[in-house]
């Protein structure tokens, strides 16, 4: 398994974790109250499908959106991403090759420079790329979307009165494969990690709030505050092996807080209100991330960037890393109101609740501001993903009429490096 730099991923504490916003907004109405978007793949079954060409959503809708150059950075980092060898492992999944990945995202950066209009961008879509949409929740295509952010805490990078819970950076007994798993099993447990001192001596960085040192240790990166008011940056280094359970079921399941009512902004409430049941649910998450210092994130699972409004997090053992997406939901504006959202978008994350084909997580960005449209944003809509139809054309040139069948090779013969 690759490193896992990990961001604030808010599902994985909750079915949605807001963080309170000065206009809230409803949730879209949704069709069935019986849904269950956590319903996982059935065995043996592809979780996408191909689109009939009548049935493709409406790109042209993406054309503004498309000229943003959050778009072009996104589908940069997952062609790096794709062209580390490590990234074949993956593939194929399905009938989609790491090669039509790459291929896709190259052709998709041709389009752009040529779309002029939203009717061309469409045409040349159509042409070029063959559609295929997850099955979703209900075998019909319907996902539920969230969103997810990466909050700023407050820290110190020497321990004070003030500044008491620290996370730690990877230590040398722990030995892990090239894949990134723990060697000889699960290590430490996180009871054992914060109660034994064994970790004395392999502080990274020192936080104010012990509910806030354990979202981080969670989520994998993130920024923290120092008193002269910088920023500081800490990624993933490794994690202790253990499974992860999220601790808010447990809170819902004894009436600690209601489910409706369940967001990150409530467990940072319940927690500072009773700090001496943090033993009892948080030690129930075994599960530990290792840091160390990190620049230019957050970063997904890929260990590339992730960009706002431009990135998304999936189940990433049924779809496809680093793929060129497509989605069309509601999302709130800055100021709460739900606009229609259609774009293209890179999937480039993962998120320990997101397990299912119904489910996608959004990424928007850092801070507050982000974390209100994060905490408020479930809708319902389409996801797609657009792969090349056909093998590698001349420079400048892209799809006639009548293309090509698509090109479907086994990837094979590659070394996957140590992590």
């Amino acid at each position: 398994m690759p490193s896992r730099s990990r961001l604030i991923v808010l599902l994985a504490f909750a079915g949605i974790l807001t963080t309170g916003c000065n206009k809230p907004v409803e949730p879209l109405p949704i069709r069935k109250v019986d849904k269950d978007y956590e319903r996982p793949l059935p065995p043996g079954k592809f979780a996408l499908r191909q689109v009939a060409e009548k049935d493709y959503p409406a790109f042209g809708k993406a054309w503004y959106r498309g000229k943003r150059l959050g778009l072009r950075d996104a589908v940069g980092n997952s062609i790096a991403y794709l062209k580390n060898p490590s990234s074949r492992q993956y593939y194929p999944l399905g009938p989609i090759t790491h090669a039509r990945v790459l291929l896709s995202l190259e052709r998709f950066l041709d389009v752009l420079d040529q779309a002029d209009s939203p009717a061309k961008l469409d045409d040349l879509i159509r042409r070029n790329f063959d559609v295929f949409q997850s099955i979703g929740c209900d075998d019909e295509g319907t996902v539920l979307f969230t969103g997810y952010y990466s909050p700023i805490f407050e820290g110190s990078l020497e321990p004070t009165e003030e500044f008491r819970y620290p996370l730690y950076r990877l230590p040398p007994g722990l030995e892990k494969d090239r894949y990134g798993e723990v060697v000889g099993g699960p290590w430490r447990t996180r009871e054992e990690i914060e109660t034994s001192g064994e970790m004395s001596g392999h502080e990274l960085i020192w936080l104010s709030d012990r509910f806030e040192a354990y979202v981080v240790s969670v989520q994998g990166s993130g920024f923290i505050r120092l008193p002269d008011d910088t920023l500081y940056e800490v990624g993933y280094a490794g994690n202790n092996g253990h499974e992860y359970t999220p601790v808010s079921k447990q809170l819902v399941s004894d009436g600690a807080i209601q489910k409706r009512d369940m967001s990150l902004a409530t467990m940072i409430a319940y927690f500072r209100q009773h700090p001496e049941e943090m033993d009892k649910y948080l030690f129930q998450n075994k599960r530990y991330i290792f840091f160390q210092e990190a620049n230019g994130g957050p970063y997904g699972c890929l260990g590339k960037p992730v960009t706002p409004e431009f990135s998304i997090a999936t189940d990433k053992d049924i779809f496809p890393r680093g793929a060129l997406a497509f989605i069309s939901t509601k999302v709130p504006d800055d100021g709460g109101d739900r606009n229609r959202l259609s774009t293209f978008i890179l999937d480039q994350d993962r998120g320990a609740a997101i397990r299912a084909p119904g489910r996608c997580d959004i990424y928007m960005g850092v801070g507050e501001e982000a974390g209100k449209r994060a905490g408020w944003t479930y809708s319902e809509g389409g996801l797609y993903y657009l792969f090349a139809k056909d093998a590698p054309m001349p420079e400048g040139s892209l799809a006639t009429d009548k293309p090509a069948e698509p090109v479907i090779t086994q990837e094979a013969g590659y070394e996957v490096p140590p992590m």
